[in-house]
């Protein structure tokens, strides 16, 4: 019989390495442990809205185009400005002989220098180009709060479906148990079978708008991922973070759309008043000044204007001013012509931008009235369909009162607890839309009224959905919610 070997005992740096190894496996495993625990919260969390609305602004190509149309702006100002610097220019001239009589300057190296003294049409020019920057930043803020119309308005209409879609599943779940109460009676011959397809068809419709309220949401996460540039799965509503909506006042401030149409039509205007200075019998005075550094050795300058045994001098330099008056000029008179007609055209888009916005203004004003007295009156539907549900659940519970007596009320069966509770439900669901509707409106009348930017600053940063929003990639400022 062979005997087995014992076991040599083991070094210490292999029992050591063990142990590392074994530890390391424990951490290892511990690690994967907290990530499957923690990553679907981390994966589901909540982006507030003005984490939305500030991704959105960020990713928006109107802002971006706003925010170029401010830099081109601020370039024309600039350079209705500069034109009283003197600027600076170095070259040369250098080339080979000339045949016959010199047709150019013989400097080997030339600077020049030259701007503008004096000009009436430029101070007009300058405080165009002002105004122009004042129009362009306008036109920038109204496009920033278009954007955050757009995905608020997505935001808590997404929101809202979601809160429709939980009322929905609950439906869903009340027909099936009356399809299930309906089935027993007419196999006990209680009901008939056209209750029992009525059932059906309830359910059959309920299922039929769950499937349109998953659509609508699932339409309106891919409008907001559009928006924002963020994924689709991150997009998580927090109802919390969405600011009550202040009552609309009546007073009225003019909205940056308003007040960057004024501005531009004052740019155009001024524009238009410095061409028509320029065709004036006026002075225009400009400052210049030049230094040439000349070479006769590879032309023949001094064989023409050299002096008998004196050569030309290498340095030159010459500066004054120049005085221009214009006498006749039907090209800046032509000029002043266009620049009259836009002026006009820009006053008169801004008149009528105005007039759009006050028609707007009570538009939205009746509406506000009409959808205010619309949810009044489905918030009361929705309190009368809980009282119903009530009702029925506390006859079921202990009878009608009314006895057997001929003449008497049935009792209620339980297919009338299901059909309260769908009731109810459905009640919900309309008292939602109401709000939704009032929502949307008040907004839209908000930013009619140039008070969107008020509301907007009631948002506060969360660092806790900025967390979110950053672990996804997207380059984001901070999530948000209300003060």
């Amino acid at each position: 019989m062979i005997k087995p070997q014992a076991s040599k005992p083991q070094p210490r740096t292999t029992r050591s390495a063990n142990r590392r190894e074994h530890s390391s496996a424990s951490w290892a495993a511990l690690a994967v442990l907290l990530c499957s625990s923690f990553g679907p919260a981390i994966a589901h969390a909540q982006i507030s809205l003005a984490t939305i609305v500030d991704q959105a602004q960020r990713n928006s190509s109107a802002v971006k185009l706003a925010t170029a149309d401010v830099r081109k702006a601020q370039a024309l100002f600039a350079q209705s400005k500069d034109v009283y610097i003197p600027n600076l220019i170095i070259g040369s001239s250098i080339g080979p002989p000339s045949i016959g009589f010199p047709v150019n300057q013989p400097s080997i190296a030339s600077a020049t220098m030259q701007s503008l003294a004096f000009s009436y049409p430029q101070r007009q020019y300058i405080a165009a180009a002002m105004a122009g920057i004042n129009g362009a930043s306008l036109a920038l803020k109204d496009a920033r709060e278009q954007v955050a119309l757009d995905a608020s308005t997505n935001y808590i209409e997404l929101d809202t479906v979601n809160r429709e879609l939980q009322a929905a599943h609950d439906q869903a779940e009340f027909s099936d148990r009356l399809i299930k109460i309906e089935q027993e009676r007419s196999e006990a011959g209680i009901d008939s079978v056209s209750d029992l397809l009525q059932a059906r068809l309830t359910a059959a419709q309920l299922k039929l708008k769950l499937l349109h309220l998953q659509a609508r949401a699932g339409s309106l996460v891919a409008e907001l991922a559009t928006l924002t540039g963020l994924p689709a799965s991150t997009i998580v509503t927090d109802p919390a973070s969405i600011p009550q909506i202040p009552d609309v006042k009546d007073d009225a401030i003019p909205t940056s759309a308003i007040e960057a149409a004024q501005a531009q039509a004052k740019s155009r205007q001024l524009q238009a008043h410095g061409d028509e200075l320029a065709t004036k019998i006026r002075p225009q005075i400009g400052f210049g000044a030049q230094y040439n550094r000349d070479a006769t050795s590879l032309n023949n300058y001094n064989l023409y204007y050299g002096k008998a045994g004196q050569k030309l001098k290498a340095d030159s330099f010459g500066a004054g001013f120049s005085i221009q008056i214009p006498i006749f000029d039907l090209m800046h008179r032509a000029k002043a012509r266009e620049s009259s007609a836009e002026a006009l055209r820009a006053t008169v888009e801004a008149e009528q931008a105005q007039r759009q916005n006050d028609v707007q203004i009570a538009t939205l004003t009746g509406n506000l009235r009409e959808l205010d007295a619309v949810a009044e009156v489905a918030s009361l539907k929705q309190q009368i369909a809980g009282e119903q549900l009530k009702a029925v659940q506390s006859q079921l519970a202990y009878g009608n009162g009314a006895g057997t007596d001929p003449g008497a009320p049935p009792q209620l069966s339980p297919k009338a607890e299901q059909l309260a509770r769908i009731d109810e439900r459905q009640k919900q669901v309309d008292a939602i839309d109401a709000g939704f509707d009032l929502t949307k409106v008040r907004l839209n009348l908000l930013r009619a009224l140039g008070h969107m930017d008020e509301w907007l600053k009631t948002l506060s940063t969360d660092p806790a959905s900025a967390s979110a929003a950053v672990s996804t990639g997207a380059e984001t400022r901070g999530a948000v919610k209300p003060q």
